[in-house]
Order: structure tokens, then sequence, then C-alpha cells
């Protein structure tokens, strides 16, 4: 699969602002980004239409998408399937917009042994105690989910903290200034640049 400009995965803890990033940035230019729609075997939360925020999928149609080798990447997080179709990048990269692709670390791993020379971001959060401090804010996850979605986070980080892993990162502890980081970075302006990674050892 060939395209002419490279897509940018995003990723980093659950509730760390990627979704808000991403959104802002499709909105400001919405003729240069789309997001790639991924598909999902969890349930839809309040508002979520099919084909806009996920495709929603059952188990085993998700594992015969699989085995017909119809996902770029996939993973399992939090007991529910997630991946990004072949088709879904295709889709976005015909109508000539840079694809953004919102994903998990196993799927970043699986991206960068593709050819799709992909722009890794990392989007981290100052501290594990604001991330745990945002994810109990959102009131829907109960604490079991949360201590999950904690360790998945600490190994997140570990992921990111391997050299050569990222091409940036995005501290979001002020929304406004992480958000004009990612745009630098989405229109390939000469002069984008990262944060340094935070400790995260709190």
């Amino acid at each position: 699969m060939t395209m002419t400009v490279p897509p940018l995965v995003v990723f980093g803890p659950s509730g760390v602002g990627k979704g808000t990033l991403i959104n802002r940035l499709i909105k400001e230019f919405p003729n240069s980004f789309g997001f790639s729609v991924s598909h999902t075997t969890r349930a839809p939360r309040p508002g979520e239409i099919d084909g806009k925020a996920y495709h929603f999928t059952t188990t085993d149609n998700f594992k015969n998408l699989i085995s017909e080798a119809a996902f770029i990447e996939h993973a399992q997080f939090s007991g529910n399937f997630y991946g990004t179709s072949i088709q879904a990048v295709q889709d976005v990269a015909a109508t000539g917009k840079r694809c953004i692709l919102d994903i998990e670390v196993q799927g970043v791993q699986q991206i960068k042994q593709t050819p799709l020379h992909a722009t890794i971001v990392f989007v981290s959060p100052p501290s594990m105690t604001v991330l745990n401090n945002r994810l109990r804010g959102r009131a829907t996850d109960s604490e079991d989910a949360i201590q999950r979605r904690l360790a998945i986070a600490r190994r997140e980080i570990d992921y990111a903290r391997q050299p050569g892993s990222v091409d940036y990162v995005i501290v979001n502890d002020d929304l406004d200034t992480a958000y004009q980081m990612l745009k630098r970075i989405a229109n390939g302006e000469s002069d984008a640049s990262g944060d340094q990674m935070p400790p995260l050892d709190d």
C-alpha cells in the first residue's frame, strides 16, 4: 500500500486528551486531515455513532476480518478488540487528506513494521497523578477499569521511552500549547519539535 503523505499516528494513555487534540485539528483543517475510523467490539458509549466514532462489530466478525488480513493493526484492550482496516486508511488517502490514526500501543508496534512510514506521536500526561485525576473525573469507569487503564498507561509510557519508538512527544499539560505543537507536527512544518518525556514516576 503506497501513500503520498505518511499517516500520522497519535497514541497515549486513556484520558490524556488524544481525541480532543485530534478533533480540534480536523475541525481547523477539514480539507487537510481525515480520521481513520477503527473497528471495535466494545459497546457504543452514549452519543457515539456507528461509522463515525467507530465501526462497531461483533467479536466473530472482527476475528473473520483478522483471518482475511483486513487490518493494518489490531489489538485487544480492556477485553475488547480494536483494529484499523486497510480500507479505512485508503478511504482517507483517496480524498487527498493526511490520515490520522488514534490507536493502542500494540497497534503502533505493528504499524512500525509496515511500509507506511508513519509519523508517531506520543501524547503524555504531565504526571501520573494528573492522569489518575482525569480518569476519575470522567466518571465513566469502575475502580477496576481505572486501575487497568493506569497499568496499561505505564506500559505505553515504557514503550514511548524506548529510543526510536516515537518521533515526537507532546506533554498535554496545557491543551492550547499541546495543540499548537500537534498542529506544527501534523502540517510537517520544518521547525516542528516535541517535548521532553516527563519523569512520570509519581
